[in-house]
C-alpha cells in the first residue's frame, strides 16, 4: 500500500483567506458571520450542499419532506446496532447552507444548566453555565405570542402556544396530575416542567442558522461562501494547518488560509476529515495508507445522540390528522400559511412536550418528553418514503432519556471522499441506558395513566402500563430510533483525558486548526442540540478573535 503524504501548499494554490470555515450548518453560519462582522479578516465558508431555497426548506412543517431527500441530507445509515437487535439506524444530516438547522424540527432549548457545568468540570474552563448564557442571550431574539419581543439577537426564537393544537391543554392537565409542573414557558436553565415548544421561525418562516447568521454576513465584501464544494483534505505544513484541499471539476485545488482553518462539518463530518487528513487513530489511518500528521486515538470517539420511542393513540377528540390527512384540511391550512404565515404548517410537529424526572429523588429531569397531536404510518414505495397521518384521531406521546452513557464511534472506511463513514452509535450499550429507557417508559405509564389522559385516549397501540419492565425494553430495542442529536467524537477535554481539542476549541498537537461544531460538547446536553452548537459557535468566534 501506498502511503499519501499530505504535502505542503504547491502552485496548486487558487486563493486565500484569514479564516477557512469548512461547513455552513448551524456552527458554521454563525462561526463565518462573526468573524468576518469587522469587514477586516477575509472569511470563506465552505459547504458541500447546495442552496437553502427550497419550498420544503422554508416552510416548517416540511422537514417532513426533507427528512428523506437526498439533495438536501446526507441520510447516513449506522452500522448494525448490538442494543437494538442489529438493526441499523438511519442518521439523517442536513447537506445544504444551513446544515441540520435548515432540515430539522426546530425546537429550541439550551439544556440544563448542569449540562455546561459539567462541560467545565471537564477541564474546560469557561464553559460552565455562567460562563455560556450570557453567550445564549446575545444571539437570541424571542418573539412572544403577542408579538413583542426579548432580546435583539439575530436569531428568531418564536413561543407559539396559542396555536398549538388544543389538546396541549390535556396534556398539560396530565402532566399536572403525573406531578410535572406547568411552565408558562420553556425555561431557558432547562427546569423541570411541561410547556409549549419555542422554535426556531421568523414571520412563519423557518429561521436557520443561514437565515439568521449568514443571510446578512453574505453582503458584506469580506465573507465569501462556496456552496457545492467537497473539501477533500487539510493541508499542512509540519504541525500547522495551512490550507484545505478541495475538489474542483476533475482535479484537486488548494485553498490557502493565512489564519486558520475551522472544521465545522457537524459529529460525523468533522472527525472524517481529520481522519481523511491524518489526524486520528494511527492503527486505521495506517491501515489506510494516510500518512499520520498527529496521531489521536480519540478522535471519532465518543459518539453520543439521544434516542428516543413513540407510543401511539387513538383520540376521543379531532387530532391534526383530521387537518393533514384529508385534503379539505390540507387545502384550508394551506391557505392559512399562504395568506397568514400561522396555523400548523407554520409549527414543527413537535408542538409540545418537556423535561422531567422519571422519579422524585434525582436532582434534575433526566427525561425529555413529546406530545404531537398528530399520529402517522410510514412506509416505502419504491425508493420514497412516505409518511401519512393515520386515517383516524391520534396523538403521538414520546420521550427520551436525556443524558445517555453509550458511546460510540466514527471511523473513515476508505479514502474515498464521497464514501460515507462508518458509524456505531452504540445504542444502550451501557446498563444505566437501559435502566433509564425503563425509567422513562414508566413515567410515560404514569401520565397514561392520569384522568387527564384517560379521557381523551379511546384506545393504544401498546398498553405500557401492563408490560413488565423487560418488555419496555424489548419494545423500545425494537421501535426506538435516533433524536439526531450526534455530538462529542472531536471531545473538548485535555489531552490526557481523552480530548481532542482544548478548551479553546484548538485540536491538541496540531497549530492553525480548530473543530468548532457539536463533536466538540464533552457530554451531551439535556435536550435539543441546535441551541449549544450556535452557542458553541459564537463562543468559539469570541476565543479566536481574542487571540
Amino acid at each position: 500500500m501506498t502511503t499519501r503524504v499530505n504535502r505542503p501548499l504547491e502552485n496548486s494554490t487558487v486563493d486565500s483567506f484569514d479564516y477557512i470555515v469548512v461547513g455552513a450548518g448551524s456552527a458554521g453560519c454563525a462561526l463565518a458571520e462573526s468573524l468576518s462582522r469587522d469587514g477586516k479578516a477575509r472569511v470563506l465558508l465552505i459547504e458541500a450542499g447546495g442552496s437553502d431555497r427550497d419550498f420544503w426548506i422554508r416552510m416548517p412543517i416540511g422537514y417532513g419532506h426533507t427528512f428523506h431527500d437526498a439533495r438536501v441530507n446526507w441520510r447516513y445509515r449506522s452500522e448494525p446496532v448490538p442494543g437494538l437487535n442489529g438493526q441499523t439506524a438511519y442518521l439523517p444530516r442536513g447537506k445544504v447552507i444551513g446544515g441540520s438547522s435548515s432540515i430539522n424540527a426546530m425546537v429550541y432549548c439550551r439544556g440544563l444548566a448542569a449540562d455546561f457545568d459539567d462541560w467545565a468540570a471537564a477541564g474546560n474552563p469557561g464553559w460552565g453555565w455562567a460562563d455560556v448564557a450570557p453567550v445564549f442571550d446575545a444571539f437570541e431574539s424571542h418573539v412572544w405570542p403577542d408579538g413583542t419581543r426579548h432580546g435583539a439577537g439575530p436569531l428568531s426564537v418564536s413561543h407559539r402556544e396559542p396555536e398549538c393544537h388544543p389538546l396541549r391543554h390535556d396534556f398539560f392537565r396530565a402532566g399536572q396530575e403525573a406531578g410535572l409542573p406547568l411552565r408558562d414557558d420553556m425555561p431557558t436553565d432547562g427546569g423541570e416542567g411541561v410547556f409549549a415548544y419555542a422554535i426556531t421561525t421568523r414571520d412563519g418562516l423557518r429561521c436557520s442558522s443561514a437565515d439568521a447568521f449568514l443571510a446578512p454576513a453574505r453582503k458584506r465584501p469580506n465573507m465569501d461562501v462556496r456552496a457545492g464544494l467537497v473539501v477533500e483534505r487539510i493541508v499542512f505544513s509540519g504541525q500547522r494547518a495551512v490550507g484545505v484541499a478541495v475538489r474542483q471539476g476533475n482535479g484537486v485545488q488548494i485553498i490557502a488560509a493565512r489564519g486558520e482553518v475551522l472544521l465545522a462539518a457537524g459529529a460525523v463530518g468533522s472527525p472524517a476529515l481529520l481522519q481523511r487528513s491524518g489526524v486520528g487513530p494511527a492503527g486505521l489511518l495506517n491501515d489506510l495508507g494516510i500518512a499520520v500528521v498527529r496521531g489521536n486515538d480519540q478522535v471519532g470517539r465518543n459518539l453520543q445522540d439521544h434516542i428516543g420511542i413513540n407510543y401511539f393513540y387513538r383520540s376521543t377528540r379531532p387530532t391534526l390528522n383530521a387537518v393533514l390527512g384529508t385534503w379539505p384540511g390540507r387545502i384550508a391550512a394551506g391557505l392559512r400559511y399562504v395568506l397568514r404565515r400561522s396555523g400548523p404548517l407554520s409549527l414543527s410537529v413537535n408542538q409540545i412536550g418537556g423535561l422531567a424526572r422519571s422519579r422524585p429523588d434525582l436532582a434534575q429531569p433526566d427525561v425529555q418528553l413529546y406530545f404531537n397531536p398528530l399520529s402517522y404510518s410510514t412506509e416505502t414505495v419504491g425508493k420514497r418514503v412516505l409518511t401519512r397521518p393515520d386515517p383516524w384521531p391520534g396523538f403521538i406521546i414520546g420521550h427520551n432519556p436525556c443524558r445517555p452513557t453509550s458511546r460510540g464511534w466514527v471511523a473513515l472506511r476508505s479514502t474515498e471522499v464521497q464514501a460515507a463513514p462508518a458509524i456505531q452509535p452504540n445504542y444502550l450499550d451501557t446498563e444505566q441506558d437501559r435502566h433509564d429507557v425503563i425509567a422513562a417508559g414508566r413515567l410515560i405509564a404514569r401520565i397514561a395513566a392520569t384522568p387527564a389522559m384517560r379521557d381523551l385516549v379511546s384506545s393504544q397501540a401498546y398498553d405500557i402500563d401492563a408490560a413488565s419492565d423487560d418488555a419496555i425494553l424489548a419494545d423500545f430495542r425494537e421501535r426506538s430510533g435516533t433524536v439526531h442529536h450526534l455530538c462529542g467524537t472531536c471531545r473538548m477535554a485535555p489531552e490526557a483525558s481523552g480530548g481532542v481539542v482544548d478548551a479553546q476549541l484548538r485540536v491538541h498537537g496540531i497549530d492553525g486548526l480548530r473543530v468548532v461544531d457539536a463533536s466538540i460538547f464533552p457530554n451531551i446536553t439535556s435536550a435539543n442540540t441546535n441551541a449549544p452548537t450556535i452557542m458553541v459557535a459564537r463562543k468559539a468566534a469570541e476565543l479566536i478573535l481574542s487571540c
